[in-house]
């Protein structure tokens, strides 16, 4: 992930923001509400490209052979998070420091880093919630800690 936003956020100024200037008119290439959109899409991409990687595990374990999978499989949902964060979590800072006054940028910059933080625990009720509702009626709950009997791609 670190890695993919390492690369991207160079790539990106040097390479695609003079490309993408000359047919949107925009100095930063894209617009940063467009920056945030692209984001947020690829977040939703990420999301089913982890549940497609996590459906082809699951029915490699269910199948009573040796699981022979790479753990490169995992490195398109890793990019890809790393490109969501370049393009949402940068897009929205530089959004609050050119939108906002000088005197309130320090605020937003602190409103942001809260909003992670909430973003956070939201996420971990998320999980409490879904693996409390799913194991009801003596099932097995999709965030097992036998990954092969839990349903790990239903929560993608």
């Amino acid at each position: 992930m670190l890695l993919a936003i390492t690369i991207w956020i160079p790539f990106y100024g040097r390479v695609m923001v003079p490309f993408l200037a000359k047919f949107t008119h925009e100095p930063r290439g894209l617009n940063l509400k467009t920056r945030m959109g692209v984001g947020i899409t690829l977040s939703i991409i990420t999301m089913v490209v982890s549940a497609i990687v996590e459906t082809i595990r699951r029915d490699l374990a269910n199948s009573n052979t040796m699981v022979v999978m790479s753990a490169m499989w995992l490195v398109p949902r890793f990019v890809l998070v790393g490109l969501t964060e370049a393009f949402n979590a940068i897009g929205q800072l530089e959004f609050y420091y050119s939108e906002l006054p000088n005197s309130m940028s320090s605020l937003a910059m602190v409103m942001f880093m809260v909003s992670v933080a909430v973003a956070s625990l939201v996420a971990s009720l998320l999980t409490n919630i879904v693996d409390s509702v799913t194991c009801q009626g003596g099932g097995v709950s999709w965030l097992s800690s036998d990954i092969d009997e839990g349903h790990v791609d239903y929560y993608y």
